[in-house]
């Protein structure tokens, strides 16, 4: 066993900083991780070096230091790529010049935005980036001259020190290295106030996602030059080279020097090194860090702490603390199986991740757990939902709520908290969905046993072919148990209970209702599309009883019902006239509606409450068919006026004057032929 002088941060040759030391005490990093150990002395090393992280190290000249880092989840692998970017910026001779680039941090976003940032829109959630940004900020408190810059004092405080500097001869050194870092996403300020933040305050190293950084390097006025440029990070490689971003990358590795130092850094065993070969770069080097338990086998699981145990850099680690099971459950067991199991579970888990497939699930859940979740001591779990399509502001609030509670809590969440995030004290997860991507499992599952903690994770399958995802998780080498446990067994009349539970509250509101079948058109949608086709298919859905789960008063219309021969209305008796939003101008726009249409049809609202019973077309009258045909004409008016007005308000003044001459032009016209006098008749053909 090596001494605890080789796990020591004063042994990494080259040597660190004190400053640095200093800081890493105070983080609570007393020891170096493998992923540190592994990377922190080749990448500040100005060695070319290929080198295999399993039992032994080969080195091998290269022409360049291409690492990739391919580290288990939780293993501090932010400050072992920070740490050598600052400390190669702070050890040049003179200060990065103005506007020159030393350092680029690039983070992917998340999955459930990645539609969004394809349509060119904002790039996505962005968790990650301002994840690393708050760890390097923490890293350059302790660095005396950055700090200087990046807290500069009060002007009185600056004015007296002036002044006290001035009677003593001393000024301050504007050529000393700092590191100055800009976040770049999306959400909070626009590409152009990314621009001139950076031509104001000329910062050397940049934390981004891949759209704003694109932006942002397409303007001549930023530089990275082969003279400053140092290193490039991928964090999340993996995520980076997925469809979608191969093209972006390839073109901000077109900015930048070919001489640098890039690192590439994955939580998971991916094909990133093949995938990176495929956009242009060559040569990879693994780093690949693995898990040991004490008996010496490897440990596929996510460690609980990390502790090098031999003087090479491969570490011997404790046995993961991570539990990962699966438990088979009809659709409607689904959720009173999670509410018995955090009503039972000991010991009672402090922060629980409970992940559906969606964005609108998600909105619809939200409002229903907190009236289903069991009371702990009394007292109703916090839950928090973050998803994609919340505005930045509430995605951060709610992430920052679900991280620092002291209660026990539950965040009801999409694969937007899938990876990259360091959420604390998660003790259990629940996946009442799978993931759409197969990949992304094994990140949901980490979330939980992490610092130290016991962590469970347990994915809910439906009986029958959703089984068949055990086996393949297996091929995929993530092995899942039974839980076998009592505590998440339901009985029929359990999830009846639930079930009826669930339509009182949605009664009580026609708003949760609309919610209620946007999320499941959602749900089958995403379904339908999900990578195991062969596995999650809609043929075999029982959809009465995913209708019941989701606690619906009826299924909405869509294609994947086409050939649903079942009850639609899931033997829920409601008349829908009298069915109301719980908010009252909303109610009052749907009676407006209503008695439009009714008016349309020469119907009084008040003496017809409820709408008669469906009837064929070859049995209605012919009045009734005059009558639906002029309630559809009004119909066809009203979209087609809507549309009208919407153009309008999308076209620019030159357009829309154009439009005004076009229509005037064609109302001429018809004024000229209702004028003309009509043509003589046709008298037939002569002799």
């Amino acid at each position: 066993m090596a001494s605890s002088k080789s796990r020591a941060w004063d042994a990494v040759t080259p040597e660190l900083s004190q400053w640095i030391l200093a800081a890493t005490s105070s983080m609570g990093f007393h020891r170096l991780t493998p992923v540190q150990a592994s990377c922190i002395p080749l990448f500040m090393g100005n060695k070319d070096v290929v080198v295999e992280v399993r039992y032994t190290f080969k080195y091998k000249t290269c022409g360049r230091v291409l690492i990739e880092i391919q580290a288990v989840t939780g293993s501090g692998k932010t400050l072992a790529f920070l740490i050598p970017i600052v400390e190669k910026i702070l050890r040049q001779e003179l200060r990065t010049k103005k506007h020159h680039v030393a350092a680029i941090i690039l983070s992917p976003t998340t999955y459930d935005q990645i539609a969004i940032y394809r349509e060119g829109q904002a790039d996505g959630s962005s968790e990650l980036a301002r994840q690393i940004q708050n760890v390097l900020l923490s890293l350059l408190r302790f660095h005396a001259p950055t700090t200087a810059i990046l807290n500069p004092r009060d002007e009185e405080e600056e004015a007296s020190d002036t002044q006290g500097n001035a009677a003593i001869g001393e000024a301050p050194n504007q050529t000393v290295p700092i590191v100055y870092p800009q976040l770049l996403v999306a959400g909070d300020v626009s590409p152009a106030q990314d621009l001139s933040t950076f031509m104001h305050k000329s910062p050397n190293v940049l934390v981004a996602t891949p759209g704003r950084l694109l932006e942002l390097l397409s303007s001549p006025h930023v530089q990275c030059p082969q003279t400053s440029f140092e290193v490039l990070v991928l964090d999340e490689a993996d995520r980076l080279l997925d469809m979608g971003f191969k093209d972006d990358l390839q073109k901000i590795l077109g900015r930048l020097p070919k001489q640098r130092r890039t690192g590439l850094f994955s939580a998971s065993v991916s094909e990133a090194v093949d995938q990176l070969v495929r956009v242009g770069l060559r040569n990879p080097v693994k780093i690949a860090v693995k898990v040991r338990g004490l008996d010496g086998r490897e440990d596929k699981r996510t460690p609980a702490r990390y502790a090098l145990q031999s003087s090479s850099l491969l570490a011997l680690l404790i046995a993961s603390s991570l539990q990962m099971c699966y438990s088979v459950q009809p659709a409607s067991h689904k959720i009173p199986a999670i509410c018995n199991l955090l009503a039972t579970i000991h010991p009672r888990p402090q922060k629980t991740i409970i992940y559906l497939s969606t964005c609108a699930a998600v909105e619809y859940f939200q409002h229903l757990l907190p009236q289903l979740l069991p009371k702990i001591d009394g007292q109703p779990l916090l839950l928090v939902p973050l998803h994609g399509k919340q505005q930045q502001k509430a995605r951060q609030k709610n992430f920052a709520k679900f991280s620092n509670a002291t209660i026990p809590s539950v965040l009801l969440t999409t694969d937007v908290a899938a990876r990259g995030l360091d959420i604390p004290q998660v003790d259990l997860v629940l996946q009442l969905d799978p993931p759409n991507d197969p990949k992304v499992f094994l990140h949901r599952c980490g979330r939980a046993g992490r610092a130290g903690r016991k962590g469970l994770s347990i994915v809910l399958l439906q009986p029958g072919r959703e089984e068949d995802y055990l086996p393949f998780l297996e091929v995929r080498k993530t092995p899942l148990s039974p839980y076998g446990s009592s505590e998440i067994t339901t009985s029929d009349e359990d999830a009846q209970a639930f079930t009826a539970r669930i339509r009182s509250l949605v009664r009580a509101d026609r708003s949760l209702h609309d919610k209620g079948q946007r999320g499941f058109v959602s749900w089958a949608q995403a379904y339908s599309k999900h990578q195991c086709s062969s596995i999650f298919g809609l043929v075999d859905q029982n959809w009465e009883d995913v209708g019941n789960a989701w606690g619906l008063l009826k299924l909405p219309k869509m294609p994947e019902l086409k050939g649903f021969a079942g009850d639609k209305s899931l033997g829920v008796r409601l008349d829908w006239n009298i069915y109301a939003y719980a908010d009252k101008a909303k109610e009052d726009a749907r009676l407006r509606r209503n008695d439009s249409l009714q008016g349309a049809l020469g119907v009084d609202h008040q003496s017809q409450p409820s709408r008669p019973p469906a009837v064929k077309d070859s049995k209605r009258s012919w009045s009734q068919k005059a009558d639906q045909q002029e309630l559809r004409e009004v119909r066809r008016a009203k979209r087609s006026k809507r549309r009208e007005h919407e153009r309008w308000e999308q076209m620019t003044l030159e357009e829309r004057s154009q439009h005004q001459d076009l229509n005037a032009l064609i109302q001429n016209v018809k004024d000229k032929m209702i004028r003309e006098p009509d043509q003589e008749e046709f008298a037939g053909f002569g002799d």
